[in-house]
């Protein structure tokens, strides 16, 4: 079923709202969306009509098998455009989030899974995020913020967290990219940040907050498919 590009936005930030917190309130919906509550409340009682939500009194809110479908697809959707913007066309990967957001809402299912096929069915997308495939799987794999590697722990970058243009640009200008080779090797106590080796350059220090935003492979990394 097509739905409008609102409910798509709706349901894809419900979605990931859902991956952090179990059940979504209004008021958190409505911060991640930068709109009114009061707007959010219509859209969730239209959705809620079409059977794509799930509302529990008191509570708050889930998809429904459903709306979680519909969810998987923009998402899929959006890091296949994601990927072919940096692969195919040479986009930074500090380009594309407002682009894919657009190219996200094309209804025609047979022109994502040819292009899913054209770029060989990619894993993840160009910040690390994994791609659903054309059944709806996700791809999970364990890992842990830059913030929680010990000391002179070798470890790779798998994923960016926090993906606004200026995070992305920061870490371009430090080298650090998907599969970049990452170490501390000092933390500093008085504000967290830390002294980290970037593959042979010689060492840079970053804050607390872009720590903690940097995801890197486990050690003992585990994959599963739900």
């Amino acid at each position: 079923m097509k739905y409008s590009a609102s409910k798509e936005n709706h349901l894809k930030a419900i979605f990931h709202l859902q991956q952090e917190h179990g059940i979504v309130t209004t008021n958190a919906l409505a911060a991640a969306l930068s709109t009114r509550p009061a707007s959010v409340t219509d859209m969730l009682k239209k959705l809620k009509e079409q059977k794509l939500l799930i509302y529990e009194r008191y509570k708050g809110f889930k998809l429904s098998n459903e709306g979680r479908k519909a969810a998987v697809l923009v998402i899929r959707k959006h890091r296949l455009w994601e990927y072919f913007l940096v692969k195919k066309l040479q986009f930074g990967w500090d380009e594309v989030h407002e682009i894919a957001e657009e190219l996200e809402h094309i209804s025609s299912r047979k022109l994502i899974d040819r292009l899913d096929s054209f770029l060989g069915f990619p894993e993840t997308d160009p910040h690390g995020d994994p791609i659903p495939d054309s059944q709806g799987r996700l791809q999970l794999r364990r890992q842990v913020s830059l913030a929680d590697l010990p000391l002179n722990k070798i470890a790779q970058v798998s994923c960016i967290a926090s993906q606004t243009s200026e995070m992305l640009e920061m870490l371009q200008y430090h080298h650090i990219r998907l599969g970049t080779r990452i170490e501390i090797r000092k933390r500093f106590p008085f504000d967290d940040s830390l002294e980290v080796k970037v593959g042979n350059r010689p060492p840079v220090t970053l804050s607390a907050r872009v720590a903690k935003n940097v995801l890197v492979n486990d050690d003992e990394q585990a994959t599963e498919r739900r």
